[in-house]
């Protein structure tokens, strides 16, 4: 009547319906049902564009990715007559109002699409019904690394596509233009990986409740840049190892230098490790870093506990050769080096000391260099110098434990034999 139709033009809440959404008859169908609805499953498919990898994180165990998602499908409902066989292009605002596939990615942690300046929709919609869906995403899934080869290592990732109402029984999943249908951007890099390979799969994932869904698959593999880890791990490692070879040089007497030498190995050591440990996650299994690692702390270890042996030995031999110099009178004959050790002066030959008496005998010495200086400053310096010259080399080699010399020899080669083993291995 001409009262309702008053109503009407009076009700503000309607809304007329946009032209586009006339030409494409939105309001004579129920697009909550899919197309073919009862009929048989409808081909949905997919292509992606890879945008860019954003980070790969270790100890989170995930990849941020951005990328192109690409639907296509055929849906009767939207079809229109159009003289010049043109598409017709949408944003966002018609997505709300008809069916859209319901692809979702599996093991993903976050994920957005992007808004600015307006959200990036895109809806492509040809007369014969058939519709491009697109959208631009960023996503962050999961990525189940192993890292028993860590540096070493290369890790395979992959970002799973599935539709998560429909199953195969009313929508097929596929990629568009088969292996094409993948495709990245030629400047995609990372700071710590080589990207080796991107590749396109498919397969079918099952659910109890629900049956069998159709899920594609990105897959991809990065493999280490090893570079970093030389210069952050590795390298310090080996000079701290070789730094600690330089105590099987030093006179086995020098217990301060062999000493602090050692601990400040074993302290450099330990913090390297520490570092590498902090940026990792707490797996249970042993990686690769943390075999060589700890096969170079050992090494510098062994070091300390070789000195420790040195000197253990080198005092109950001094103790063996003292008993059987000893004489009647309490005097003992023993070399220059110990000599010095014992008193603190230096002595060209071997002589004879009273245990019990160095602080004397010292000064007695001194006394005695005293008065020559005063009738011959020049001469006694001179032969002094001279004569510790010529002893250097014998009074090292005097006081040159055997065990410090088979060190010398043991400790390189099989430090050497074990990095060509660990990088013939891992490599």
């Amino acid at each position: 009547s001409k009262r309702e139709i008053k109503m009407r033009k009076l009700d503000s809440t309607k809304v007329r319906p946009l032209k586009s959404e006339q030409l494409l008859r939105i309001e004579d169908h129920d697009f909550a049902l899919r197309p073919g609805f009862g009929g048989s499953p409808i081909p949905v498919g997919i292509d992606v564009q890879v945008e860019s990898i954003d980070s790969i994180s270790e100890v989170d165990m995930d990849f941020t990715m951005t990328l192109y998602l690409r639907h296509y499908w055929k849906d009767e409902r939207l079809s229109f007559h159009s003289n010049k066989n043109k598409s017709m292009t949408f944003d966002g605002r018609l997505i709300k109002k008809i069916w859209v596939p319901d692809v979702f990615f599996v093991h993903s942690k976050r994920s957005f699409i992007h808004d600015t300046t307006v959200e990036n929709v895109m809806l492509r919609v040809y007369p014969d019904g058939n519709v491009l869906f697109s959208l631009r995403i960023t996503v962050s899934a999961m990525c189940f690394m192993d890292f028993s080869r860590f540096p070493l290592d290369t890790q395979n990732c992959s970002l799973e596509l599935e539709s998560y109402a429909y199953n195969e029984d009313d929508l097929m999943l596929y990629w568009k233009h088969g292996n094409k249908s993948l495709s990245t951007d030629e400047h995609i890099s990372l700071s710590q990986f080589f990207i080796e390979e991107f590749s396109a799969s498919s397969g079918l994932a099952f659910y109890s409740s629900t049956g069998w869904y159709n899920r594609l698959f990105i897959n991809f593999a990065l493999r280490r840049h090893i570079f970093f880890f030389v210069l952050q791990s590795y390298f310090p490692a080996m000079l701290m190892v070789m730094l600690s070879w330089v105590s099987f040089w030093i006179d086995r007497r020098a217990v301060p230098a062999r000493v602090s030498l050692g601990i400040t190995t074993v302290l450099t050591m330990s913090t390297i490790m520490t570092g590498v440990s902090a940026s990792m996650p707490q797996v249970s299994y042993i990686k690769a870093v943390d075999v060589y690692l700890w096969i170079s702390f050992l090494f510098v270890f062994l070091s300390v506990i070789e000195y420790a042996a040195v000197n253990y030995l080198t005092t109950i031999e001094e103790r063996k050769q003292l008993k059987k110099r000893g004489k009647a009178s309490g005097m003992y004959s023993i070399d220059a080096v110990q000599a010095m050790a014992f008193d603190g002066c230096f002595h060209d030959t071997d002589v004879d000391m009273d245990l019990t008496g160095f602080s004397d005998r010292c000064e007695e010495n001194d006394a005695r260099a005293g008065a020559a200086s005063v009738s011959n400053v020049d001469t006694p310096r001179i032969k002094r110098k001279r004569s510790l010259k010529g002893n250097v080399g014998r009074i090292i080699l005097q006081n040159n434990h055997v065990i410090d010399t088979y060190s010398r020899i043991i400790f390189p080669s099989v430090y050497i034999v074990f990095n060509f083993f660990y990088w013939g291995l891992y490599i």
